[in-house]
């Protein structure tokens, strides 16, 4: 591979698939994706490509960058209408790593975030594709979830809370104060939270730039990828997260739906439209869907000014390093939290 190597020994990975009957040959890594979390590479041995994911090098936060327990949901899912690669092998740390790492099948498909593959790329294969993306978060959210074992994955009681209480600490003070714009913000949230019991398998980072669709009509979901986050909690959460990184014309862009610009193109549709769709296939209420999307922005906020802060000590990633992506996230979450809270919202619109 070019540039830099991999943090590992490709000799002892090789020999490690090879025991596993899962290559025939020397191999060939490649990385696959922009690397600000676990690490991707596509493995090839000249006849069969596989998916090798595997955590950051050490030092990483506890608990963080748990690749066995994605791999664990991945197993899970594997017979739902939830659409995930197949789980080939997992390897605790040993002598091939100094991490867990697991084997997953290659799909054949395409990760689209700016540009569709041409057969896809007409209104009526993008309105087909926001369809099936809908389609499969509510099939993820319909996943019976303790049947498949997952039943100590989380706490799911008191799930929005500790989104609102835990995750700021990241950027507080000493004495637990935080800047005035997010203190604003997280005040807000607190005063306004919906009473929510409702729990499901969510991903926690559901969007376009974690999907893999097929590169041919009919536009649908071949594989939802980056199950790091996932875990028990609200639904509407990861309904939000969604909303909430789909750009839509005539709005500024923030630092996720510039992620995600695909969705500007004319035949995706409005995100009420979403959200109707999402509310037909689960029979959700959604008419505090707004506040979800508030608590997602601030939440994005709060982790791009954790990762700026490091950046600006240099011991980040640079890509953090402009305020302006905080203050982007910051707005987009007063905008949507004050639009929800000067008009009534149909449990249709978000």
């Amino acid at each position: 591979m070019s540039g830099a190597g991999p943090p590992f020994s490709i000799g002892a990975l090789e020999a490690w698939l090879r025991a596993e009957g899962l290559c025939a040959g020397p191999v060939r890594l490649t990385r696959i994706g922009d690397g600000h979390s676990n690490l991707t590479y596509a493995v090839q041995d000249g006849k069969r490509t596989l998916v090798l994911r595997r955590p950051p090098p050490r030092p990483f936060p506890r608990g963080a960058n748990d690749v066995l327990r994605e791999a664990r949901i991945l197993q899970a899912l594997a017979g739902t209408d939830v659409p995930v690669p197949e789980v080939l092998a997992v390897a605790a740390a040993s002598d091939v790593m100094d991490v867990p790492f697991f084997i997953m099948e290659h799909l054949d498909g395409v990760v689209a975030t700016a540009v569709l593959p041409p057969g896809l790329d007409n209104r009526a294969e993008r309105s087909a594709l926001a369809d099936a993306v809908v389609d499969v978060l509510a099939a993820l959210h319909d996943v019976d979830w303790r049947g498949r074992g997952l039943g100590d994955l989380g706490r799911p009681k008191g799930f929005i809370d500790r989104q609102l209480d835990r995750l700021p600490l990241l950027i507080a003070a000493d004495d637990g104060a935080l800047p005035a714009p997010f203190a604003e913000l997280r005040d807000g949230l607190r005063a306004s939270r919906p009473d929510s019991d409702d729990a499901a398998l969510i991903h926690g980072d559901f969007r376009f730039g974690n999907l893999m669709l097929a590169g041919d009509p009919p536009a649908r979901v071949v594989g939802v990828l980056d199950w790091e986050l996932a875990g028990l909690g609200d639904p509407l959460a990861d309904l939000a997260y969604l909303l909430a990184t789909y750009a839509v014309p005539a709005e500024p862009l923030h630092a996720l739906t510039e992620m995600s610009t695909v969705t500007l193109g004319q035949g995706f549709p409005a995100r009420r439209v979403l959200a109707g769709r999402y509310a037909a296939a689960t029979g959700r209420d959604l008419s505090r869907l707004p506040w979800y999307e508030g608590l997602q922005l601030f939440k994005l906020a709060v982790l791009f000014e954790y990762n700026r802060r490091k950046a600006a000590t240099g011991g980040g990633d640079a890509y953090y390093a402009d305020p302006l992506l905080v203050d982007g996230l910051l707005g987009a979450a007063r905008h949507v939290l004050h639009a929800s809270s000067t008009r009534h919202l149909d449990p249709t619109e978000a």
